[in-house]
C-alpha cells in the first residue's frame, strides 16, 4: 500500500505496530551482538572475551565458543514430573530446546520473566539442546582487564562455576563452564 493510496500528507510517518517494532529492535541487536562476537573471536583477545548475563541477581560469563543463540523468552511447554529449575520445552527455528532457570537450580528465587529477559541456547558444539533463562543479556565482557578472584572451598563442589573476577566497578562475575555443567548429574536429572 502506497501512501497517496492511503491519503496521507507527505511527511506523515507510517504508523509503526509496538510489537513489530520491538521484533526490529530485537533483530538488530542480535545481529549486532553476533557482529561483535565474531569480531571478538577473530581477534587475539579471543580467550579474553566473554558473553556477560544475568542470571537472577547474579552477574556470568559464558564463552563466546559455548554460548549459542539469544533469544526472547517466548511459549514454554510446562514438562510434567519435573524439577521446578527445569521450566520446559521451548521451540527455538524448529529446535525444541530445554530451558533452565540456574538460578533456581543453585537453591535461589526463580528468575521472574519481563521484557529483558532471554534464553541463551547452548551452542551446537555442545550437542545439549538447551538454554539457560537469564534475567538480561550484558554484552560482552574483557576479563583481562578484570581482577581473578581466589576460590574458595565451595568452588570445588561446582566445578563449572570456579572463576570468578571483580570488575572495574566491583561487580563480581562467575564463569560459567558450559561444557562442565552439561556433566553434572544433579543439572542431568530433571525428573522428581
Amino acid at each position: 500500500m502506497t501512501r497517496q493510496s492511503m491519503d496521507l500528507p507527505s511527511g506523515t510517518a507510517l504508523p509503526e505496530s509496538d510489537s513489530g517494532g520491538r521484533r526490529t529492535r530485537l533483530r538488530e541487536f542480535q545481529t549486532k551482538l553476533v557482529e561483535r562476537m565474531q569480531a571478538a573471536t577473530s581477534g587475539v583477545a579471543t580467550q579474553a572475551s566473554k558473553l556477560g548475563v544475568m542470571i537472577g541477581q547474579t552477574r556470568w560469563l559464558l564463552s563466546l565458543q559455548e554460548a549459542g543463540e539469544i533469544v526472547s523468552v517466548g511459549q514454554i511447554t510446562k514438562v510434567p514430573l519435573t524439577q521446578d529449575w527445569f521450566l520446559g520445552l521451548t521451540n527455538i527455528r524448529g529446535n525444541l530446546v530445554s530451558v533452565i532457570d540456574l538460578a533456581n537450580f543453585r537453591g535461589m528465587a526463580p528468575t521472574p520473566i519481563d521484557k529483558e529477559s532471554r534464553i541463551v541456547a547452548f551452542a551446537p558444539t555442545l550437542s545439549f539442546n538447551s538454554g539457560l533463562l537469564v534475567s538480561r543479556v550484558m554484552g560482552l565482557r574483557n576479563v583481562a582487564e578484570m581482577d581473578l578472584q581466589q576460590g574458595d572451598e565451595a568452588d570445588s563442589a561446582v566445578p563449572w562455576a570456579a572463576k570468578r573476577y571483580l570488575d572495574r566497578d566491583s561487580q563480581v562475575w562467575t564463569e560459567l563452564d558450559l561444557s562442565l555443567i552439561v556433566q553434572d548429574p544433579q543439572f542431568l536429572h530433571v525428573g522428581i
